[in-house]
């Protein structure tokens, strides 16, 4: 399928030397961490991430510096958060889960048709291609949906860019409104201190993970960077061998990568040339979140879940981001990264047929030439 010749053109990243690359990275993540410091010193939801991420996101878009944040720092985030989440599988936890698998599955379900409308809805509004907005909206990572609309001849930057949109969006909208629901807490949270021992159990567990992260990539494991890592700790804390969770410095500095990186594919290039794209990318997130969020508390008013936890499961968010939320808003962690889990493995694996019948749908319906 042809690409629209009027699109934008992918963002070029310039490449600086490899020490001044080097101190210009760690200067942006000393930077981060100060916002991390300030929006937990003002009681701001989710502090180490949201801070960086408006942060970083400012800067790329306002001053446009030649760098990026490297790619390859997310996975250690990942890593990081998963092995964590892992720790919280107990066999308590298992049988809660399989318990309220219908529900999971049905919260996927309606996540899933949520999506579905709001691609065809926003095709309509944009003239572009069904199977290009359906990969804008779908639940997976930002890379991996551009990675999809490369290989089926789409342009991958609006994908890219209405991905990371929705991700920035669920992860600033949903603590704010659920705070302006339930109130905003004091600040007695604990700090983070800067405090860090050394413990086997610690390097035991980035082992365990990095590990986790290997081998689901090989086996072609969807998220293969969360879902490894979080496997390999749930089994151990089922099989009842109880590790050592990481220090709150370690969870600060995985969540202060994570929001840098993410704020770091907002750019300058894509907002100024293709205005139109952002606003439509923005309102179609904003969107698809409401819809989300409605039917999850509709789920939750059938089957007498809380409904935060219900609205946690159904966000259109990455599994990391949505397991960090849970945790900072003191919801059950494990259930939401269950709800998750499940939409990941319902979804990723059909979205490529997916993308096959919605590139059929535009071909007949002429929109092919349209995507942009």
């Amino acid at each position: 399928m042809p690409q629209n010749p009027h699109a934008p053109a992918p963002v070029a990243r310039h490449s600086d030397s490899g020490p001044l690359r080097f101190f210009k990275v760690v200067l942006l993540l000393l930077a981060s961490a100060l916002a991390g410091w300030g929006f937990q010193r003002i009681g701001a939801p989710l502090p180490w991430m949201i801070g960086p991420l408006v942060l970083t996101s400012l800067v790329f878009m306002v001053l446009a510096p030649s760098m990026s944040v490297p790619d390859r720092l997310r996975p250690g985030g990942q890593v990081v958060v998963a092995t964590q989440v892992g720790l919280a599988f107990s066999p308590a936890a298992l049988g809660m889960l399989l318990e309220l698998a219908p529900v999971i599955i049905g919260t996927a379900l309606a996540s899933g048709m949520c999506i579905m409308a709001v691609a065809f809805l926003f095709a309509r509004l944009t003239r572009q291609s069904v199977a290009q907005s359906f990969l804008s909206s779908a639940p997976t990572s930002p890379v991996e949906a551009a990675t999809m609309a490369a290989a089926a001849g789409l342009n991958p930057v609006p994908v890219i860019f209405s991905q990371t949109v929705r991700l920035a969006a669920v992860v600033l909208v949903v603590p704010f409104a659920l705070y302006a629901i339930e109130g905003w807490p004091d600040a007695s949270r604990p700090p983070v201190t800067f405090e860090f021992g050394f413990q086997a159990d610690i390097v035991l567990l980035v082992v365990l993970g990095i590990a986790g992260a290997m081998i689901f990539r090989r086996l072609g494991v969807p998220n293969p960077n969360f879902l490894g890592p979080m496997t390999f700790a749930a089994v151990l804390s089922v099989a009842g061998i109880a590790l050592t969770p990481y220090p709150l410095l370690m969870i600060a500095a995985a969540q202060i990568v994570l929001g840098s990186w993410l704020g770091a594919q907002f750019r300058r290039e894509v907002l100024t040339t293709a205005l139109g794209m952002s606003v439509m990318a923005i309102a179609s997130s904003m969107l698809l979140l409401l819809l989300c969020s409605l039917c999850a508390i509709a789920i939750a008013a059938i089957s007498g879940l809380d409904w935060k936890a219900v609205v946690l499961g159904a966000a259109p968010g990455g599994a990391v981001e949505m397991a960090l939320t849970a945790k900072f808003l003191e919801e059950n962690v494990v259930l939401i990264t269950t709800f998750h889990i499940v939409r990941i493995f319902i979804f990723m694996p059909s979205i490529p047929w997916i993308v096959k019948g919605l590139l059929r749908y535009d071909q007949r319906n002429d929109l092919g030439d349209k995507t942009s």
